[in-house]
This record gives C-alpha cells, structure tokens and sequence, in this order.
C-alpha cells in the first residue's frame, strides 16, 4: 500500500518502512506525527482519490533533523567589473513512515 502526502508545500508519494527527507517540521527526534492531508491512497487492487480519503492517515517517526548540502549561486553581470556568490544550506528532517490507514469505506 502507498499515499501520497503533502508536507512543507510539497508531495511525497510513501510506503509503509520508507525513509524520506521532508522540509524541516518543528518537532523532536524519536516523536510520532501523523499526516492527514492525503491526496491518494493505492494498493494492488485500485486507488482511492477524493471522499474515499475522509479520515485517513499516515503515520511517521522522526528520526534525525539536518541541513542538507550547500547549494553555491553566482551573480555575474560581465563587463561590470561585479560578480556576487552566495550560499544556501536547507534545513530538512528524515521521517521514517510506520503506518497507512486507509479512509471510510463506501
């Protein structure tokens, strides 16, 4: 069984023991948090999408918070004797997902 979630403005298709990286979340290693804005369930028999979805969650661990690698960004204006370099390290958190319950049954 697989969801798909959104977390941080952004969607992560998981399964149940998958290890993911998510935009940061203000809570602290070892903690549970559950997802409740899902967009999809599906398994091997079909896909549940809309009101199939009322009450269902996705359940996850976390387990480390991080910064991820630095991004290096160059401004260069050429002829201009002006050249700008800056860098950017993004904050993330490793989730380990523990569950998938599926929503009302129609």
């Amino acid at each position: 069984m697989y969801a798909v979630i959104v977390t941080g403005g952004k969607q992560y298709r998981v399964m149940e023991g998958e290890t993911i990286r998510v935009e940061k979340l203000e809570t602290e290693a070892g903690k549970e948090i559950k997802f409740d804005q899902i967009l999809m369930l599906g398994d091997g028999e079909g896909v549940k999408l809309g009101d199939a979805l009322k009450g269902a969650t996705v359940s996850a661990t976390v387990k480390s918070h991080g910064r991820a690698d630095k991004v290096r960004i160059i401004k260069f204006r050429r002829r201009k004797h002006h050249m700008k370099r800056m860098g950017h390290r993004q904050h993330y958190t490793e989730i380990e997902i523990t569950g998938i319950s599926g929503g009302d049954k129609h």
